[in-house]
């Protein structure tokens, strides 16, 4: 397969949209979430939709399938929760390998069918790694500052098993995304150099973090070049932000990144901010309007879409991007 470096110096390259949102589309029940397999599960499962790449696979197939038609040249695979830590919830934390290797061989073999039907366009699988939902920087405990509800070590034990299973089932890149704590996103890509040393392998990594509101900084109170300092230490493919924040909104901190970083830039912003009701209503029409901006000032390597996007936002996406050149690689390392 063609190198994703070269490919990303001659063009800018499109990343799917959300998962969940296509998932909210097919209103599956909590016996849908359990199919056969776990119709006795003893625990709620409903919302756990990293569960449905056992359960539902055609479903995963069939949105990897969407986003691969509708022009993306990256599909990010099921397993935006998929550690022991996440899987805490639905004790499921015995199933995470699997989890992700299935996750990972979903999203290899879709990729493989249009990398077959245009070898000229080969499409790529990253390993999806979310953030978790605890956070080694902070205390859950407003009355306990100094408390710690997980350690940077347990972090790293769980990332490197989902990180094992998901190049296991095939996945070609690895994504560390939504980073809200970046203490949590340097335990994952310390797991991933582990893992990297331990095989004798390179796979390409993308990192992605969180600005969660008007203030430019992360959950853990990072600004934008706080983050990219602090994880430039590891050789990465391309650093970026996604979610929280609509296209307009993430301009100003994506500029920080083109300037300084001597990686690709990646943007996979939100349909807009949510309404009242937690819903996204911007339009395909409205999102590419403001991702022409990241074009126009020559900002990003890789767009693609989170919360609230659909295979519509990404063909509008696309679409857009043909008639732009990539970001050039840099410039002023800092």
């Amino acid at each position: 397969m063609k190198n994703i470096r070269d490919i990303l110096e001659q063009r800018i390259l499109i990343l799917d949209g959300a998962m969940g949102t296509m998932l909210q589309r097919y209103k599956f029940t909590e016996e849908d979430f359990r199919g056969e397999r776990f119709a006795t599960w003893e625990h709620p499962l409903q919302g756990n939709n990293d569960l449905l790449s056992l359960t539902q696979p055609e479903a995963i197939a069939e949105i990897h399938r969407k986003y691969f038609a509708a022009g993306a040249d990256i599909v990010e695979t099921n397993t935006f929760s998929g550690t022991t830590i996440a899987m805490a919830d639905y004790h499921m934390e015995e199933l995470v390998y699997e989890l992700n290797y299935e996750s990972a061989r979903i999203a290899k073999r879709i990729a493989d069918e249009f990398t077959a039907n245009e070898p000229n366009k080969p499409r790529f699988v990253a390993g999806c790694i979310g953030p978790t939902n605890k956070t080694a920087s902070m205390s859950p405990d407003v009355n306990d500052p100094g408390f710690r509800a997980i350690s940077f070590d347990e972090l790293r034990i769980a990332y490197k098993q989902q990180v094992e299973a998901l190049l296991d089932g095939g996945a070609d890149l690895l994504l560390v995304e939504t980073i809200f704590d970046t203490l949590n996103a340097k335990a994952a890509l310390f797991a991933i150099e582990e893992v990297k040393e331990e095989r004798d392998i390179d796979p390409p990594i993308m990192v992605s973090g969180t600005i969660t509101d008007a203030s430019g900084r992360t959950l853990s109170g990072q600004t934008a070049e706080a983050f990219l300092i602090s994880i430039s230490h590891i050789p990465l493919l391309s650093v970026g932000f996604n979610c929280a924040l609509g296209a307009g909104q993430l301009v100003p901190h994506l500029e920080v990144l083109a300037k300084k970083s001597e990686h690709f830039v990646s943007a996979h912003p939100n349909a807009g901010l949510p309404n009242a009701f937690g819903e996204y209503d911007e339009t395909p029409e409205q999102m590419a309007e403001q991702i022409k901006e990241y074009l126009e000032k020559g900002l990003v390597n890789i767009v693609g879409g989170c919360c609230g996007t659909t295979p519509e936002h990404i063909m509008a996406i696309a679409n857009l991007v043909k008639n732009y050149d990539p970001r050039p690689t840099l410039v002023e390392s800092i």
